[in-house]
């Protein structure tokens, strides 16, 4: 069963938004363009990749014109100057989710940082270094996720435990879009090798219990990675706290660049787990008779890193910074809150998930009767307003609600009241070019 929205009795509250919305779209060059015959572009889809402040554009392009070389590769004093970028990126990265640097693990991005620990548990079964085989899984072991997970927080599962014989076991949804933990105990026992869990589901909006889901982990030795994509570049987030044993996000949703992710892990983990890549930059010795392997994080990073990439999310680490997390996340939660009203006030909308705030992020998918959400998505694209139709990278979301697809709109720091009032707008203008109303 879907949630239906109730209609508040006084209309849609604008209660003056705790960032400064027009100074901050300055800063983002693509905000200024017209879309759709000279329209303005409404961007409602920073759930999928966010657009990048001048701020970040101007690092990766400092990078290039002025220190370009490859980290950790040369003696030269462009490759000095590259590696003492790269690597203080990697300081600021970690300062911003509370962890030391040597815990930071540069990926490609979120779907990369889990396979890394997937494809590590499953080496480490076969691992010639016996403190390479600590967290090996195999038959008898579980594995288990939720069914609100992005596709990228459930397929490396899946064929984790193909590969090794495992057990994947799942935690449901209640109608109202929020984990069901009436069964925790029994899902998550001694058995449990890991469980993968969403900080915020990217469909529904809902921000999970995570202190109860690492505890009662950790009560049966099971490892805990955190999905912090649709997390980390909305709320502040402190891995001391958090507990959990993963943390892994994407830089191009937080307004950095595409192509660079991050695994965070605790030290005594990371240093336990075999690579998952190999080749250059990772190695201690090599022989031809064998190998062996850096100390974390470089054991991680083979290859020539993403340097202009790490660089342009340092960067971008700074725009939040200086903008307050505590502020980009209440400014989402009063966007949040007043997008529900105005959705409550258009009869034969339908919210997918939390209709209050509670717990909740800005990510909103809808369903409007009588219009397939392809076809919402469409009307509004023709007025200029990017949102996401499917089903989000979660088909097993919309499979529980009986639902084909939704609608989704997510916010972010230079998304206003007039950008909500917009997307109503729209769904109305659907709604009568369908003739549902």
């Amino acid at each position: 069963m879907t949630q239906t929205v109730s209609r508040p009795g006084a209309g849609a509250q604008r209660a003056p938004l705790p960032l400064d919305v027009e100074a901050i779209r300055a800063d983002f060059p693509i905000l200024t363009r017209t879309v759709r015959d000279g329209k303005r572009l409404v961007y409602l889809d920073s759930g999928a990749t966010s657009q990048k402040p001048r701020q970040v554009l101007d690092a990766e392009r400092w990078f290039y014109e002025n220190i370009n070389a490859a980290p950790h590769r040369g003696a030269h004093q462009l490759a000095e100057e590259a590696t003492g970028a790269y690597e203080e990126a990697r300081r600021t990265i970690g300062a911003f989710i509370g962890a030391p640097e040597n815990e930071i693990v540069f990926t490609r991005n979120t779907t990369e940082a889990i396979n890394l620990v997937a494809y590590a548990m499953s080496n480490a079964g076969t691992a010639k270094e016996p403190e390479f085989r600590t967290y090996a899984v195999g038959q008898g072991d579980e594995i288990v996720v939720t069914e609100m997970e992005h596709h990228a927080d459930l397929i490396p599962w899946q064929q984790l435990c193909e590969r090794t014989g495992a057990t994947l076991r799942w935690l449901g949804l209640t109608d109202g879009g929020r984990l069901d933990l009436s069964d925790l105990d029994t899902v998550v026992n001694e058995r449990t090798k890991l469980v993968a869990v969403t900080q915020q589901s990217n469909i529904l909006g809902t921000i999970n219990p995570l202190e109860e889901l690492v505890a009662r982990a950790h009560a049966v030795g099971a490892l805990v990675l955190v999905d912090g994509a649709q997390s980390v570049p909305h709320q502040p987030v402190d891995v001391t706290a958090l507990g959990a044993d993963f943390l892994v996000f994407s830089g191009h949703k937080m307004l950095g660049p595409t192509g660079v992710g991050v695994l965070w892990g605790r030290y005594d983990v990371l240093d336990k787990l075999p690579p998952f890549l190999t080749g250059g930059s990772m190695i201690e010795v090599v022989r031809m008779e064998g190998s062996t392997f850096m100390p974390p994080p470089q054991r991680f990073e083979a290859g020539v890193p993403m340097t202009a990439q790490v660089i342009g999310l340092g960067a971008a680490v700074d725009y939040l910074q200086a903008l307050g997390m505590d502020k980009v996340e209440e400014h989402e939660k009063a966007l949040t809150g007043y997008a529900l009203e105005k959705l409550a006030e258009i009869p034969g909308v339908t919210v997918i998930g939390p209709a209050d705030t509670v717990a909740r992020g800005g990510a909103i998918s809808f369903t409007v009767e009588g219009v397939h959400p392809h076809d919402v998505g469409q009307v509004l694209d023709d007025l200029g307003i990017a949102v996401r139709v499917g089903h989000h990278c979660a088909w097993p979301v919309v499979r529980r609600y009986g639902v084909p697809a939704t609608t989704r709109a997510t916010f972010y720091v230079h998304t206003g009241y007039d950008d909500v009032d917009a997307l109503a707008d729209g769904i109305r203008a659907a709604q009568k070019f369908f003739g549902t109303v």
